[in-house]
């Protein structure tokens, strides 16, 4: 049973690497980085090979700035006011997930699915 609830463990991932998030977002990884340089409240951390690691929190703050940019054709100043004005703001009620948490929700349920045809497929 605990080898069970370890396989499960690391099935759930609290960290993402850059090529998982690119891909989520739908924005090459450059991109990735150059929006570090200017939203200040995007942080990943790096690993010990230096590698960007995402947590979820910040997989949704970039869906959300990619929404500001390129959906909403905000400037990247005006995305960047946006965003500290939302984090100034007081807390308000539970809002609806939007768009970009159901698209993080929907890739981790696809991730978890295939890992477990994976595990369902005959081996040879």
């Amino acid at each position: 049973m605990s080898s069970l609830r370890a396989e499960t463990d690391s099935d759930s991932k609290l960290y993402r690497s850059i090529s998982e998030v690119s891909e989520l977002v739908g924005v090459k990884p450059h991109v990735l980085r150059y929006w570090e340089t200017q939203f200040s409240m995007l942080r990943p951390r790096k690993n010990r090979a230096g590698n960007r690691m995402y947590r979820p929190d910040e997989v949704r703050l970039l869906m959300e700035i990619k929404e500001l940019l390129y959906a909403r054709r905000f400037t990247i100043a005006g995305a960047r006011r946006r965003l500290l004005d939302e984090r100034h703001e007081t807390p308000a009620a539970p809002r609806a997930p939007g768009e970009h948490d159901r698209k993080l929700i929907l890739h981790e349920v696809r991730t978890e699915l295939r890992q477990l045809l994976g595990k369902l497929r005959p081996r040879p």
